[in-house]
């Protein structure tokens, strides 16, 4: 079945011009004009992407992906007006995926769509194949947390925590290399591989997101130690 991607943008215009360029490259595709329209249809429509304008009537773009991110883990890609740091950084907190600032190409837009798309298909066919012994998953412990790359399940005191899936390929690569100092940049090349374009503050933000989640006091973290000048190095 063709990927379903939904288009969440006010402009005629564009919701036009991407939805051609979309369709044409196979995908079905569902267009909304506002904010509340938008969350809607993600919500009944369940889409494999959603492509998410920031200026929005009623909802913002904001404030839809923050809902989203509390219900969903469908890949969201932000449009933005301009260039602007701000814009990219809220983004990165409220849980888009990528971003992409306005004017672009149909044929940069598409790339990215299909970089995420990709991804996605490469996360659920994923064995753990980095983290496995045998050719059986690996159960990876330390202390009261477990990451279990069969399952893709991180268990905290045997309770199974809820987390995006950034969150779990980042703890899982740090589980990985416990013990070793790894830079920003590496993490977003072997985490964020597919061509992520964004900075390395989107390795912040999700480690802090992680922290929240597996530290007793995240602001006092035992388990993910920043390395000033280098990067982040896990104890576990």
């Amino acid at each position: 079945m063709a990927e379903k991607i939904l288009v969440v943008d006010d402009e005629i215009s564009l919701q036009e011009t991407v939805s051609y360029s979309l369709t044409k490259e196979g995908y079905q595709v569902e267009v909304a004009g506002d904010g509340d329209a938008g969350l809607e249809l993600a919500r009944t429509l369940k889409p494999d992407l959603i492509i998410l304008d920031v200026m929005l009537p009623g909802l913002d773009g904001f404030e839809v992906c923050r809902i989203l991110r509390q219900e969903t883990n469908t890949p969201v890609l932000m449009l933005t007006a301009r260039d602007d740091e701000i814009d990219r950084v809220v983004g990165l907190e409220v849980g888009a995926d990528d971003y992409l600032p306005k004017p672009f190409s149909m044929r940069e837009l598409i790339a990215r769509v299909k970089a995420l798309l990709r991804r996605v298909r490469l996360i659920r066919e994923e064995v753990g194949t980095s983290a496995t012994e045998g050719g059986q998953p690996q159960v990876m412990a330390f202390g009261n947390l477990t990451i279990d790359t069969g399952r893709r399940e991180v268990l905290l005191d045997g309770q199974v925590i809820a987390l995006k899936p950034k969150e779990y390929e980042l703890l899982s690569f740090m589980g990985t290399n416990k013990g070793r100092v790894l830079s920003r940049e590496l993490i977003l090349e072997r985490v964020w591989g597919w061509g992520f374009v964004g900075d390395s503050r989107t390795v912040d933000v999700h480690v802090r997101w992680l922290r929240e989640k597996i530290e007793s006091v995240p602001d006092k973290p035992q388990r993910i130690i920043t390395v000033r000048g280098a990067g982040y190095r896990f104890e576990g």
